[in-house]
């Protein structure tokens, strides 16, 4: 009998074991394709980089591009990967609703689509999970940090990129805070597109427009970046504070510099990582959850 249960648990322990080394050949063979707002930022490369190290355990094939803030690139790129049949996509929206309709056609594919950092706001399209900061408490602590540098007291410029989700939530903690404070008043909301030569050239001008404002709140570290650019050249670093996002190693250095006062720092790097984590758990068949949250935070020169 003993002998018997030994070859039956064999059996099993085999079968087991095949059936696990059979699940990792069929991960193995999956591909994931990802088209994000653009490679240009530190913080999608750093992205990037989160996904290629977390698909490298599990097998997957990554095929990656990026929409550089034009939406009708983008919808080129989804219906390649819909063409290619990949297993999955994911996206990090040029526009939050223009991106619907392509969402929808993957699909009707059956194709699930995953979104990092930027949502699908359209009514269009269903995404299984969508993992980003929690970018409304992100923009209180840039709201905070704008508090701390103005004293409570001020005019500030909002560097803005209309259209895109993540942003929308930041600008929206960012008010919240600043409506507490009596004394303190957003003079304009200008967009600027999150890139760098266009913040510059935004700050340029409203420099000429209101030269007495006090504080500017870049919604990324670009903007923030593209913003000293125009105020250094004025010969008003420490007179104008600049409060900013993301907390990339450029930004960190404008901090110590003193150029920058603060940055609401995200981890995107972990955003990659549980985004793959969360394709994982759909392939394996688990209920995942609608939206994954990350952490945010505060940088200024006396973190480490």
């Amino acid at each position: 009998m003993k002998i018997k249960r030994l070859a039956m648990v064999f059996l099993v322990t085999a079968l087991l074991l095949s059936m696990a080394f059979a699940g990792n050949v069929l991960a193995a063979g999956k591909v994931i394709g990802v088209t994000l707002l653009t490679r240009e930022h530190q913080f999608y490369r750093d992205l990037e980089a989160g996904l290629n190290s977390e698909a490298a355990k599990y097998g997957y094939k990554l095929t990656v591009v990026a929409g550089e803030f034009d939406p009708a690139k983008q919808a080129a790129q989804i219906e390649d990967f819909i063409a290619k049949k990949v297993d999955a996509i994911i996206l990090a929206p040029c526009d939050s609703k223009a991106v619907g309709s392509s969402v929808a056609e993957a699909n009707k594919a059956g194709i699930p689509v995953f979104t990092v950092d930027i949502a699908n706001l359209s009514s269009q399209g269903k995404v299984v999970s969508h993992i980003a900061s929690d970018n409304v408490e992100g923009g209180r602590q840039a709201g905070e940090l704008m508090v701390k540098a103005l004293k409570g007291e001020g005019k500030i410029v909002v560097i803005n990129h209309p259209g895109i989700t993540s942003v929308l939530d930041r600008v929206a903690g960012f008010r919240e805070v600043i409506a507490s404070y009596p004394k303190m008043k957003i003079i304009a909301d200008v967009p600027a597109w999150g890139q760098r030569d266009k913040a510059m050239a935004v700050m340029e001008d409203m420099l000429l427009k209101v030269p007495d404002v006090d504080g500017v709140f870049g919604i990324n570290d670009d903007s923030a970046l593209g913003a000293v650019a125009a105020i250094e050249a004025a010969g008003k670093i420490g007179k104008i504070f600049v409060v900013g996002y993301d907390a990339t190693p450029e930004a960190k250095q404008a901090i110590k510099d003193g150029k920058i006062y603060g940055d609401a720092i995200q981890y995107p790097t972990r955003i990659g990582v549980l985004a793959i984590q969360t394709i994982n758990d759909h392939f394996a068949g688990k209920k995942v959850p609608a939206v994954v949250p990350v952490e945010v935070g505060a940088w200024t020169r006396d973190s480490k």
